[in-house]
């Protein structure tokens, strides 16, 4: 009998496959919402409290239903108001609404219009980190900044410096009173600035009152000159009466520029005084009031993210807490050796004392782009590198005692000679490496110091990622607690700018409550010849005791392959691994013919391919020649990436075999609950099926009337900075009736190119793969009706790209094959700040998170789209001691165009019930299971290129020109390998 398998952790290829971090992968869509006062409803449509009538909430919605009419003209504020408006009924929770758009053709979505609400599962009353605010009344007045028209950008921080100076000192009399900006190009102001005629001007003025010293620490380069004069150029591009955004959040107008503009000027007014007092980026601000040193040369800061949403009738605030990655503030000596994990002494950075280049390199990549201050140690602070700090641009190859340049006087002198004589200074470390600034000038490290609250924007190193998770993951009653605090940080009513756009946010009423509802979770259904042959998972978890698979896989020949050292992997440890594994398959229902397979040590610096495939080949001869190897086991040590690779790229790609790579340590004297999580990746990637969801919990999913199949679609970025690197795409799509097999398509494309470029040709081969499977195996018609699209990883700006460049691909592959099936799109984000806390500690997980189904389709989401967040996991616990775990975080689906129309408790049934197929675990997950695997299709898509060959790793970045970018960008394209024919049909991926 198989025993529970673990809901935590799924093993077996090493933990690889899970989802990785997308950079800045996408936003909130137009900012997060805020709500209209009481008393304001008569002016945009029914009060907050409003709805329909009752006899509209049960009534079947979402007939009819089409995308909206993008780009038609948008409605101007001064239209009648709404015709056959609800009456007002009593709201389920404070504060809920659950009022739908204008039907009326003229107002238009970028998805699909709201037409309904959810109505199925039990009502659960959740706390929300939202935060209610009022509507400016009145106009914004919006201008165009252009500081130091030179074609340089300047930093966003330096922009706020100079635009401040600009406000208190340059010129007040015209900012009275005072304006807001984004650090870019955009500023608004709550009244008409006085510009002149034209409604331009040009300032001009120093960022600071004195000259620079003639005393400044500097070596030959820095020029010694008087402070710099900027010049601020502000034109009047556009007025805007808030009158839009009543009448937006009411349903009443239509999602346009003027809608855009106005809640991205309310966002800039309640950023503006934090981005003034703090270390800011983009839409979070960070204090040292909570920090952790995780070494490295990293500290973390917690953050704060706050952002304005348009919600239904009214305007919201999102707060969150986040972190931000610091360097480490002080001498960049010790910052230096940190990052590199050295002992405390400086001269380890002299390279005429073995400091290697290889390793001046890595620390040059890690310091490039940090700002320091000039203190020369015992010397008063002075000169414009004190005051104003300046970014390292790369590090010296030699000391200061070798480095030499000719000074005005025409003498040839050394970096240390010249400190001593013109700073009175002799350096402690001559022999270490400088600091090298953009300008030339070479400073001692022993002279840089590092001020506090700069962002570390690298990759952080994997043996950080512990340490980031257990400062950043909080449970929902200390997130909640967080957030409170925050609020308290943010101080909006103390703030003059938000006070002067007349926003009023609603802090001690403290976070929202918002009407929830808990879906039932499907019913599974394993073989027929299982002792319990359905399960309904109970809090998003279930287990594999008195299951057989649904399809079990046949398993006629198999090796395995260790790497790890007989030392420490004995081979009595791989025969009990052996004798591990063989009745697990058979409780899980696997037939194993084979239960002697052949165990071979293997040297890692080998040619790995090779010693594969004579392995196979011992295998056919054991086995009368009727076949090789069907399943290769292999066992690695750990920190094997490049024999992972290896392993894979000769499975998946070039012999077209089942692999499976276990840790050394994991396998070693394992527990039946590992061999069982294993299996069920073993037995999707030799073409068995696990579990199927039960037809009658899903019809909308296994309707015989309507065959239909089911993609989800990702893209994956290289890391910001690098150039001539590929974005990688995938499909995946069903093939199967039940929803439950997948096969998937991988590409390569040029890069941060967010629209997938070769979907057309992508979903032509999953279509045919679906074809084969369905005429061949199922023994059915090819009769699809129905697709089923979920997208992944796009920002809510390019909802429009994806209806207009994707769409039109699929629909054009479904014409090469012949079919009219209808399509639903649906966009999945994971990347937003939206979180939910149980009110009742009873109606909680054991996690102390909402329940798995939790389904928020009102109160917080768009005003005129259909939108939901589902929460579709159980929490992850800590532990007995301390059970309560991090806060769940729910997806964020977006329907951009449903031909199927189909009523809100449908599709996000069916969303719900493909969370709870993914093969390689007994818990239901975060998202569609097909939009998981898309993303780890993306994630593995470095395996299919030759071991050894295109260096992928961001350590291999270099900044090149556009043809040497082109270049490499072709020899990627052309070094790309497909997988194996035979793999094609198989879950090579789980």
């Amino acid at each position: 009998m198989p025993p529970r398998a673990p809901s935590g952790n799924v093993p077996g290829d090493r933990g690889r496959g899970a989802p990785r971090g997308r950079g800045a992968r996408g936003g909130a869509r137009g900012g997060p919402p805020s709500s209209t006062p009481s008393g304001r409803g008569a002016r945009g449509g029914p009060p907050s409290a409003g709805g329909p009538p009752p006899s509209f909430r049960g009534a079947p919605p979402g007939r009819g239903r089409g995308r909206g009419q993008a780009g038609a003209p948008s409605v101007p504020s001064q239209t009648t108001s709404a015709i056959g408006a609800a009456p007002a009924r009593p709201p389920d929770a404070p504060g809920i609404t659950r009022a739908l758009p204008d039907a009326r053709a003229h107002i238009t979505t970028i998805g699909v219009k709201r037409t309904a609400f959810g109505t199925s599962g039990r009502s659960l009353n959740v706390y929300t980190n939202h935060f209610v605010t009022s509507t400016p009344e009145g106009s914004v007045y919006h201008y165009d900044v252009l500081i130091d028209s030179e074609n340089k950008t300047l930093p966003a921080r330096l922009n706020m410096e100079i635009i401040r100076r600009l406000q208190t000192v340059a010129a007040p009399d015209v900012f009275t009173p005072p304006a807001v900006y984004d650090g870019r190009k955009n500023m608004f102001a709550p009244r008409q600035l006085p510009l002149g005629p034209d409604d331009t001007r040009e300032f001009t003025f120093p960022l600071t009152d004195t000259p620079a010293s003639s005393q400044a620490p500097a070596a030959e380069g820095e020029r010694r000159r008087g402070p710099k004069m900027h010049k601020v150029k502000l034109t009047l591009v556009n007025t805007i009466n808030t009158e839009v955004l009543r009448r937006f959040v009411a349903g009443k107008q239509s999602h346009d520029n003027d809608v855009l503009t106005a809640i991205t000027a309310l966002n800039v007014v309640i950023r503006m005084q934090p981005s003034l007092d703090y270390p800011f980026n983009v839409r979070s601000f960070f204090t040292n009031r909570e920090t952790k040193d995780i070494g490295g040369g990293i500290v973390l800061w917690r953050g704060y993210f706050q952002s304005v949403r348009p919600a239904i009738n009214r305007l919201l605030i999102n707060v969150d807490i986040t972190t931000g990655f610091m360097y480490k503030p002080g001498s960049i000596i010790d910052l230096a050796l940190d990052f590199l994990s050295r002992q405390r002494d400086p001269n380890m950075l002299a390279p005429t004392r073995g400091f290697p280049e290889r390793e001046r390199l890595r620390l040059q990549r890690f310091l490039s782009g940090v700002r320091i201050h000039v203190q020369i140690p015992g010397q008063a602070p002075a000169g414009p590198t004190s005051r104003n700090p300046r970014p390292v641009a790369k590090l010296t190859p030699a000391g200061a005692n070798q480095l030499s340049f000719t000074n005005r006087e025409g003498r040839t002198v050394t970096v240390a000679q010249y400190f001593r004589t013109v700073h009175n200074y002799t350096l402690r470390f001559p022999d270490i490496v400088c600091v090298q600034l953009g300008s030339g000038a070479q400073i001692p490290m022993e002279c840089c110091v590092v001020p506090e609250g700069q962002f570390m924007r690298k990759q952080v190193p994997p043996d950080k990622v512990t340490d980031v998770l257990s400062f950043a993951a909080k449970s929902p009653p200390e997130r909640l607690n967080s957030i409170r605090e925050g609020l308290r940080t943010l101080a909006y009513g103390q703030s003059e700018y938000v006070r002067e756009f007349g926003m009023q946010v609603e802090e001690t009423a403290g976070p929202m409550t918002v009407q929830a509802r808990v879906l039932a979770a499907p019913t599974l259904r394993y073989s027929s010849e299982s002792k319990q042959p359905t399960i309904q998972p109970r809090d998003g978890e279930w287990n594999l005791i008195d299951k057989k698979f649904y399809q079990p896989a046949t398993i006629n020949r198999w090796v395995v392959v260790i790497y790890e050292r007989q030392q420490r992997f004995r081979p009595e440890m791989a025969r009990e691994m052996v004798s591990g594994f063989v009745p697990m398959f058979r409780a899980t229902g696997m037939q194993i013919r084979e239960t002697d397979p052949i165990i071979s040590y293997q040297h890692s610096a080998g040619r790995i391919a090779d010693q594969l495939r004579e392995v196979g080949r011992q295998c056919f001869e054991k086995n009368g020649k009727q076949g090789g190897p069907e399943l290769i086991v292999v066992v690695l040590p750990d920190n094997s990436a490049d024999m992972y690779h290896a392993v894979k790229h000769f499975g998946d790609i070039t012999q077209g075999v089942a692999t499976q790579c276990l840790s050394s340590m994991k396998c070693s004297r394992a527990r039946p609950q590992y061999y069982a999580n294993v299996c069920l990746k073993i037995n999707v990637k030799m073409g068995g099926i696990n579990a199927v969801p039960e037809a009658r919990s899903v019809p909308a999913l296994t309707d015989p009337h309507n065959p239909t199949i089911v993609m989800g679609a990702d893209v994956i970025h290289p890391a910001p900075g690098t150039q001539g690197r590929p974005s990688f795409t995938s499909l995946v799509g069903s093939v199967d009736s039940d929803t439950s097999k997948y096969v998937a398509e991988c590409r390569v494309q040029t890069g941060r190119v967010e629209m997938i470029q070769d979907l057309q040709n992508m979903a032509e081969g999953v279509l045919n793969l679906y074809k084969s499977y369905r005429t061949g195996k199922e023994r059915k018609p090819f009769n699809l009706k129905r697709i089923i699209f979920y997208r992944d990883g796009v920002s809510e700006g390019e909802f429009r790209k994806v209806i207009e460049q994707e769409l039109p691909q699929l629909k054009a592959a479904c014409v090469t094959l012949g079919i009219q099936p209808k399509i639903t799109m649906l966009v999945v984000g994971k990347r937003h700040h939206v979180r939910f806390f149980p009110r009742n500690t009873q109606e909680a997980d054991p996690s102390g998170n909402c329940p798995a189904g939790t389904i928020v389709d009102s109160d917080i989401t768009h005003p005129t789209e259909f939108d939901f967040y589902l929460q579709s996991h159980s929490g992850l616990k800590r532990g007995r001691q301390a059970p309560a775990g991090p806060t769940s975080r729910s997806a964020h689906y977006n329907v951009l165009y449903d031909e199927n129309n189909f009523t809100p408790d449908s599709l996000q049934a069916l969303s719900y019930a493909l969370c709870h197929v993914y093969a390689r675990a007994t818990r239901s997950v975060s998202i569609p299971a097909p939009v998981y695997y898309a993303d780890i299709v993306c994630a593995r898509a470095k395996l299919h290129y030759v071991p050894g060959g295109q260096d992928l790793s961001e350590s291999g970045a270099t900044q090149l020109s556009t043809t040497e970018a082109d270049r490499q960008m072709e020899t990627f394209r052309t070094g790309f390998k497909p997988v194996h024919e035979h793999t094609r049909y198989l879950m090579y991926f789980s």
